[in-house]
């Protein structure tokens, strides 16, 4: 996990994402995909229904001075729909991959619903 996730800290561009998922067998988090999205309902649309899910993504924006910035968040995507022991598992494990991955700013989100204000929660 933390090697996949160095290489895509060295190599992030605008709107690039990482999805992480862990494996129920060995409990190893690993990289599901790596690519780059176009918007928030590209996001939304790569994330499974019923599978927990860690993300890394670079979020472009302007800040309110006009400035533009990439920061680079860690989302954690829990649907209502999966079952309680992945729950358990992902809720384990975040911190963990949150520390590995040296992101700073975490967002939950448990609904697709919660994707439509992201800007304002990376702010």
């Amino acid at each position: 996990m933390v090697s996949t996730s160095s290489q895509f800290l060295m190599d992030i561009t605008n709107n690039a994402l990482l999805s992480n998922q862990i494996d129920q067998n060995t409990y190893e988090i690993k990289a599901q995909t790596t690519e780059s999205i176009t918007s928030v309902e590209d996001l939304v649309d790569e994330l499974p229904d019923n599978t927990p899910r860690y993300i890394v993504l670079s979020y472009p924006l302007t800040l309110k001075d006009g400035r533009k910035a990439s920061p680079l968040v860690m989302g954690y995507w829990l649907p209502p729909t999966c079952t309680q022991s992945a729950r358990m598992l992902y809720a384990a494990a975040v911190e963990l991959f949150r520390s590995k991955c040296g992101v700073s700013k975490l967002i939950e989100f448990e609904e697709e619903e919660d994707f439509e204000d992201l800007q304002e929660k990376v702010l």
